[in-house]
């Protein structure tokens, strides 16, 4: 708004420079032409060549004095164009004096005085907007960064948390399993010795009510166990401490993408056959690049474990690979080695399915 507002108190001056002249075809000819030219430097500011027109009009001013009555306008906008030195042809004016008179010189050059201001004006409006802008996008920069910090430091804390958490269903799966899990299993040895050595018919229903019981318990406690052995199982962390051994000879690069939801078999079979493929690759490839990708589809589970060693042979008669290929196909899975000079590609696909829950 501030920049119409200059350009049109110049206009004003223009306006006045030309009613001097006594005909009044020049003085409109030449204000129109001052319009057209300013209209066309303001719209095309952004445009490469945007100062041809001001400079055409300065040129003008050679052959046509009369033009320079618009000199501040064409001033100004030259300056917010950073080309200044488009408006010097109208400086050949000063050899045609004779075309102005006293006042009309006198409000040019007060004119191109006001335009030198309000540009200095609005350079230095610019200049303090892009100092602001500036502190904002720091701003915005330093903001985002902390987002992101404090999103790592959150996940981190999380990750404590849950690692906590797992470990805590472990040493209670452990407790369970050798105290209870043990007493209740020589309690049951008790009490079959107990129903063989008596002699006692009363006694022989309350025996086998007491041993039906105890196994009813050593079932659920089995279960139990069972059940926080199998939510204490983090895929992704064993996949992780697994790679994490190769990472003195490999850039190791881990794509997962499985819910934590995944049944314990096939956790436990895809932390199998990662040990082992990453173990192979350790021991026989000449690579320098170790890729894992494990993924969940609506159907099935996928592993991809890929070096870019040397190879183009296999011996699937080796216990590794016949371990991996065991633990694929108890769970219904399937399979596959593929050498190659390009690498060595291990991959598995586990069917979804209630064997595996």
């Amino acid at each position: 708004m501030g920049i119409i507002l200059d350009k049109l108190a110049l206009l004003f001056l223009c306006v006045i420079c030309f009613s001097f002249y006594d005909s009044s075809v020049i003085s409109v000819s030449c204000l129109l032409l001052l319009l057209i030219v300013s209209s066309i430097a303001e719209v095309l500011r952004g445009w490469r060549f945007s100062w041809v027109f001001p400079l055409a009009y300065a040129c003008g001013c050679i052959f046509l004095p009369e033009l320079a009555c618009g000199a501040p306008l064409i001033l100004y906008d030259c300056l917010r164009m950073k080309k200044w030195w488009a408006a010097l042809p109208m400086c050949a004016t000063v050899f045609r004096l004779e075309s102005f008179s006293a006042i009309q010189l006198l409000i040019i050059l007060a004119g191109l005085f006001i335009a030198a201001v309000f540009y200095i004006r609005v350079y230095k409006l610019e200049e303090q907007i892009g100092s602001l802008r500036s502190m904002r996008d720091e701003v915005t920069e330093k903001n985002l960064e902390l987002d992101g910090r404090n999103r790592e430091l959150a996940d981190a804390q999380d990750n404590e948390v849950r690692i906590a958490t797992l470990r805590e269903r472990n040493r209670i799966a452990r407790e369970i399993h050798d105290n209870v899990g043990h007493m209740l299993t020589r309690s049951l040895l008790q009490s079959g010795a107990l129903i063989v050595i008596n002699k006692d018919e009363n006694m022989k229903e309350p025996l086998e009510e007491l041993r039906s019981t105890l196994d009813s318990a050593m079932t659920s406690i089995r279960q139990s166990v069972h059940d926080l052995h199998d939510d204490s199982l983090d895929l992704k962390m064993i996949i992780e401490d697994t790679a994490s051994a190769a990472d003195d000879r490999f850039t190791v690069s881990l794509d997962y993408d499985i819910g934590s939801d995944a049944p314990a078999k096939v956790k436990l079979c895809i932390a199998g056959i990662v040990k082992e493929g990453v173990s192979n690759a350790i021991k026989h490839s000449s690579g320098d690049r170790l890729d894992i990708s494990v993924r969940e589809h609506p159907a099935f589970y996928q592993l991809l474990i890929m070096d870019n060693g040397s190879s183009d042979k296999i011996n699937e008669t080796g216990i590794g690979l016949k371990n991996m290929k065991d633990r694929a196909e108890g769970v219904g899975g399937f399979i596959s080695f593929t050498p190659s000079e390009e690498g060595f590609r291990v991959f598995a696909s586990i069917p979804k399915n209630k064997e595996n829950v």
